[in-house]
């Protein structure tokens, strides 16, 4: 049965590095529904949280293909254990004078904020889950959405792990 999955895989940082991760999971007809790499705790070492949806086996057979690419020193099924997982939204949205208020309701609410005001238009900044994000996307979609750009999923496991 398919079903999401979030791995976090430790890398070399060197260049090529998330071509050939990324390429692996095409060649598997894998999807790859959001990746994001960035430093790690270590010098030297990035980290990539990817999320794509499968079956076990063919997740398996993923994990067992990371470990073949050189500069992969450790891979991660996040998904796997209680996780805490994030997404930050830009949002710009068309904002005439008369409808702030109700947006600035909007945006409290959902605990986002205003990074930026033009004259008919506001940028909102909202952090969490991609259901929170999604949410808030549907409440802003009468003012006119006019530009979006979201990172992905960034994930860790809960406790001392």
């Amino acid at each position: 049965m398919n079903r999401k999955h979030t791995i976090a895989i430790l890398v070399n940082d060197q260049p090529g590095v998330l071509q050939r991760v990324s390429g692996l999971f095409g060649r598997r007809g894998f999807n790859i529904e959001s990746i994001t790499v960035g430093a790690s705790e270590e010098p030297g070492l990035s980290r990539m949280v990817i999320v794509s949806t499968g079956d076990e086996h063919t997740l398996e057979q993923i994990q067992k293909q990371l470990y073949k690419i050189i500069d992969v020193i450790k891979v991660i099924d996040v998904g796997s254990n209680p996780m805490v997982a994030r997404e930050l939204g830009l949002i710009k949205v068309g904002a005439e004078p008369s409808a702030r208020p109700e947006i600035l309701g909007i945006v409290e609410t959902f605990r986002a904020a205003v990074v930026d005001i033009g004259p008919n238009s506001m940028i909102v900044q909202v952090v969490g889950d991609s259901e929170k994000i999604d949410a808030m996307i549907e409440l802003l979609k009468p003012y006119g959405i006019r530009e979006m750009t979201r990172t992905g999923i960034t994930a860790m496991n809960r406790g001392s792990r």
